[in-house]
């Protein structure tokens, strides 16, 4: 338990620590806002002094010193003027600096976003990296701001009012400073019970997030299957998590306030018994007792701020550690500094003795051996989960080889730089993606300098031209998130005149007409015939008819080619291919 302790104590002072680093970038800022709240604190601390000559200005009825009294006046109004000015300075100052750490760093989250391995993607549910990348960011911001507008200040309150109190009388400043220990020890409580708490609130957040996201994003299935009372119960049954961490979290943080309150309470009590018997004593004057009383309610407020931002800044601290998480994650292995970049790729891929499998215990590619010539068509036919789109993930290089390699051009695809690999290769693949931009865009997004006129022709070679002439706004029709405003097939069209637009030396159709109907595929499959003539082409397809007339069919199972050749040639085997044309044959018939 006390090991625990310790870790979960390291952890938030490693964060802390490296939330300061964040912060350096900007020290002329902080140094600026820190004298601007050294220059607010000493003013507002000057006031009581004023107010209490002020006090001892009126000694009875017919006895005021009127003089002295607008002069106090005149210089209580100067201080609030300028305490006012420097405060929202300071504000806007605080502002600046917290955003635009929140900037780095959510751009440094996103960036490596982008740059770690596919596998830790496929780990993570997108709403638990969307939960980071925005909803931690956005609390430890909230927290931050906190702690730049509310603990400075606070911390420069708390060192003035104890100076300006010893400099009215050391005895009685003496009781505010022994007594103030105490908040200190429970708001030290209240703040580790509450930073577990929080913690847990922003995991399960996250998770909460990943499972609306998913359940949304399969509304239609949710709805279809009739799973709408089990998803109700799942998604209650995290939302009662999420509940209950967050009433613990919020009944700690609450605690702080009233607890340290009381304790402020009997310091303000004690001072004004004791300030009581030195004004009798003759030790302080009136104005003097009023004076000290006004400091300590100003000593003992910044105390509660600061248990308060404390509270706060460990939820922020807690939502810092899951982006940092993220963020220490390792990337893809880095390239070479002598990486080859591919120019004009011929497409000779050559894959020896080649072992991958997502998890050590299941073994799924053992032992391939494929030689590609330039400008072939090579087919990949198997059942589901036989590795035909682990193999497209190879040759692009989401995943490495664990055994073996992959060339292209006789240059192993490790040695090639990621960029210039993926972009000799024309990927369409069943499952579409679009983004939320005009079709214009998301036909040039691999060629964002082309022309209207070659976008155009790109569509009218993918049969998608007609389709986008009766949309609102033709080319400048915005499309809605994830294409919901575009049937599945339109999708797919728009996908394939992306391909058609850059025109890449080789080209990987994963069942690229799937979504498509028959009249449109017949044109689609002329398209891609001349497209794919003098291109080294990958095929997909779990429609057999479809490529017969490819130079070369592998038929793939459980990770290995079992049989290759071309489509009469495997039909004359009277094999597996042979058993699977004929039971599909039968089946269209």
């Amino acid at each position: 338990m006390h090991k625990e302790k310790t870790e979960k104590k390291v952890d938030s002072q490693k964060t802390l620590k490296r939330i300061l680093l964040y912060i350096r970038p900007y020290t002329a800022l902080v140094i600026l806002s820190l004298l601007l709240s050294a220059l607010t604190v000493g003013l507002t601390l000057y006031i009581p002094i004023l107010t209490g000559r002020g006090v001892d200005c009126i000694v009875g009825e017919g006895q005021v010193d009127f003089k002295g009294l607008m002069a106090v006046i005149t210089g209580i109004l100067i201080s609030i003027a300028i305490t006012a000015a420097a405060q929202w300075i300071m504000n806007h100052i605080n502002n600046k600096i917290t955003y635009r750490i929140v900037r780095d760093l959510r751009t440094q989250a996103f960036g490596h976003l982008q740059e770690l391995p596919l596998s830790y993607v496929d780990r993570h549910s997108s709403g638990d990296l969307l939960s980071r990348v925005i909803t931690d960011i956005d609390q430890f911001s909230d927290g931050l701001l906190l702690g730049f507008t509310q603990l400075f200040t606070g911390v420069a309150t708390i060192v003035g009012t104890i100076l300006f109190m010893l400099g009215i009388n050391p005895w009685i400043t003496l009781i505010v400073v022994v007594l103030s220990p105490m908040s200190f020890l429970v708001a030290n409580f209240i703040s580790r019970k509450s930073f577990t708490m929080f913690k847990k609130q922003s995991e399960t957040r996250g998770e909460l997030t990943g499972f609306t996201n998913e359940m949304l994003g399969g509304i239609k299935v949710v709805q279809a299957f009739g799973y709408q009372d089990e998803a109700n119960e799942e998604f209650d049954e995290i939302n009662r998590r999420l509940s209950e961490y967050s009433l613990k979290a919020t009944f700690f943080s609450s605690i702080t306030n009233p607890a340290t309150r009381f304790m402020y309470s009997a310091i303000y009590a004690g001072v004004a018994i004791a300030g009581c018997f030195s004004v009798i004593g003759g030790m302080l004057t009136v104005g003097q007792l009023s004076s000290f009383l006004s400091y300590t309610n100003q000593y003992t407020k910044p105390f509660n701020d600061i248990t308060s931002v404390l509270t706060e800044f460990q939820n922020s601290i807690a939502s810092a550690a899951r982006v940092f998480e993220l963020i220490d994650e390792p990337s893809a292995p880095a390239e070479p500094a002598d990486a080859i970049v591919l120019t004009e790729p011929e497409g000779r891929i050559l894959l020896q003795d080649v072992d991958f499998s997502y998890t050590p215990q299941v073994p799924l590619i053992q032992g391939l051996n494929l030689s590609v010539e330039p400008g072939q068509r090579i087919a990949i036919v198997g059942p589901t989960g036989c590795g035909k789109t682990t193999l497209i993930n190879l040759l692009m290089r989401f995943y490495d080889v664990q055994k073996g390699s992959i060339q292209v051009d006789g240059h192993d695809i490790r040695q090639i730089t990621r960029h210039s690999l993926r972009t000799s290769y024309g990927m369409v693949l069943q499952e579409t993606w679009l983004k939320s931009a005009s079709i214009r865009d998301n036909i040039a997004y691999g060629r964002p300098d082309a022309t209207e006129e070659e976008i155009i022709e790109a569509a009218k070679k993918a049969h998608a031209h007609s389709f986008i002439m009766r949309m609102p706004e033709g080319y400048d029709t915005i499309i809605s998130e994830g294409g919901g405003n575009l049937s599945q097939g339109q999708k797919q069209l728009l996908c394939i005149a992306r391909i058609m637009l850059c025109l890449p030396p080789m080209l990987i159709l994963d069942e690229a007409t799937s979504s498509i109907d028959t009249m449109t595929e017949i044109r689609i499959q002329r398209a891609f015939e001349t497209l794919m003539k003098g291109r080294t082409s990958f095929v997909v397809a779990h429609r057999l008819s479809t490529i017969q007339t490819a130079d070369v069919i592998l038929v793939m199972n459980q990770g290995h080619i079992i049989e290759q050749g071309t489509h009469q040639e495997l039909l004359a085997k009277k094999g597996f291919y042979a058993d699977l044309y004929y039971s599909q044959f039968a089946a269209d018939s």
